[in-house]
């Protein structure tokens, strides 16, 4: 028989009626976890207001594998609405082990198109909608040291090497790995880690502008089953980082694309440019610049749009 390794865990899900915040929150389920799914059930753009009915299609195919689940319907970033996600989780379940925020919008635009309300939603949803429950979680846990806890944030390598065209979308999920950078040092002493995963996978997100094709068939989220693109191929990492597996990790950015789990480096120093005297020379710094700083170019001139991961280990 199969390990569980998430027996006896509680977990909140959301994003949990998406494409990969289901098939975690099943996944989650299936490894024992009691699992709270929260969503909207909204579309990719947040604007189709809430459906309780793709949270309950969920709710119910964990139950119907023999899982346990419950759902919260609403916005995560509304603090009543995460409150009560937490509250329903100590209050259905007896406790809470993981917070994992998959939850997101996508309204795309170049910087000099993009409107105060396209930038102030993503904000809400994809920051607010991090912090709110992780208040409440961490409020929890600082109560409850013996206990410990996950928190695992979904970012995006837009994130990480910026977007062109998705300038809130990257700044937001750059404001998740601060978050989770902060949370990691402020929450260890109460047992608690905080990562982000930033996935690359086939979803409703993925789609737009690439679907449906030509010839009027399926976009490609609805033909990555059984694919590197599979969703679910991020369940695994999920998995062990909600574990007690990951006890020792924390402030850490992986992505999970494929079939290939890739851990990044934390940002370090490159090159330095000093002065003896507290008020740099203007003069000097010009002439010192092409020598130290500007030596070997800059990051982001070498840095590929999607770039290639370096000692990559595959299994089979």
């Amino acid at each position: 028989m199969a390990t569980k390794h998430l027996d006896g865990k509680v977990a909140i899900v959301t994003g949990g009626a998406g494409g990969m915040g289901s098939w975690i929150a099943k996944t989650y389920a299936e490894q024992g976890a009691q699992v709270v799914v929260c969503d909207t059930g909204a579309d990719v753009e947040g604007r189709m207001g809430a459906d309780p009915s793709k949270v309950d299609a969920v709710v119910e195919e964990i139950r119907a594998a023999g899982g346990e689940a419950v759902g919260v319907v609403g916005d995560i970033a509304d603090m009543d609405v995460a409150e009560s996600a937490v509250r329903t989780a100590l209050e259905t379940f007896g406790g809470l082990d993981i917070l994992l925020c998959a939850h997101g919008i996508l309204r795309e635009r170049m910087i000099f198109n993009m409107s105060e309300e396209e930038w102030d939603s993503l904000v809400h949803v994809h920051l607010k909608g991090c912090f709110a429950p992780t208040k409440y979680a961490t409020t929890y846990w600082r109560s409850n040291r013996e206990r410990g806890g996950r928190i695992i944030y979904f970012t995006s390598t837009a994130g990480i090497y910026g977007a062109a065209g998705q300038p809130n979308y990257s700044a937001v999920h750059a404001g998740k790995l601060g978050l989770a950078r902060s949370n990691a040092r402020a929450l260890e002493r109460y047992g608690v880690t905080c990562n982000a995963i930033a996935p690359l996978a086939a979803t409703r997100m993925t789609d737009r502008g690439r679907g449906p094709s030509s010839d009027g068939g399926p976009p490609p989220s609805e033909l990555a089953s059984g694919t590197d693109r599979d969703p679910r191929n991020l369940a695994p990492l999920a998995v062990w980082l909600g574990s007690d597996a990951s006890a020792n990790v924390s402030g850490c950015v992986f992505a999970g694309a494929g079939h290939r789990v890739t851990l990044f480096s934390q940002p370090l120093v490159e090159r330095s440019l000093w002065s003896d005297e507290p008020y740099f020379d203007i003069d000097s710094m010009f002439e010192q610049w092409p020598a130290t700083l500007g030596l070997g170019g800059y990051p982001l001139q070498r840095t590929p749009s999607r770039p290639a991961a370096k000692n990559e280990a595959g299994s089979s």
